[in-house]
């Protein structure tokens, strides 16, 4: 095995999860296919070609009842930065909420935040 490319994500709305992946937390679209009814469609971060996230759309009700909640109340993924308190600033700027201001860990600087179902969401800078 050599590393992880893909995690997948349920959703209730693909268009509302795309715009608030894009316009909020500046992921672009890495695909968008249709295939028949089911639309394959992927995000990823600009500088991180080699792991995205399926936006995909919950049917059953146990997916359903994982929307915003795949992993549980901890973070569901991390994002690194090189500066948090200026992502901090940009995202907030961009209407993305967070649980309090970036605090320093013995790991680095990190906080927070939710996507828009809930799920939660950590940046964070290594010292």
């Amino acid at each position: 095995m050599k590393r992880v490319t893909l995690v997948k994500l349920l959703v209730n709305d693909q268009a509302e999860a795309l715009e608030f992946y894009t316009e909020k937390l500046g992921f672009e679209v890495a695909e968008d296919t249709r295939l028949g009814d089911y639309r394959w469609l992927l995000v990823r971060l600009p500088d991180n070609e080699e792991f995205c996230v399926n936006l995909d759309v919950a049917k059953t009700d146990d997916q359903k009842a994982l929307v915003g909640r795949q992993a549980a109340d901890l973070p569901l993924f991390s994002i690194e930065t090189d500066d948090c308190m200026r992502e901090y600033q940009a995202l907030k700027g961009r209407g993305v909420t967070f649980e309090g201001e970036p605090e320093v860990q013995p790991y680095g600087i990190g906080v927070m935040t939710r996507d828009l179902y809930g799920n939660k969401i950590y940046i964070n800078q290594d010292l």
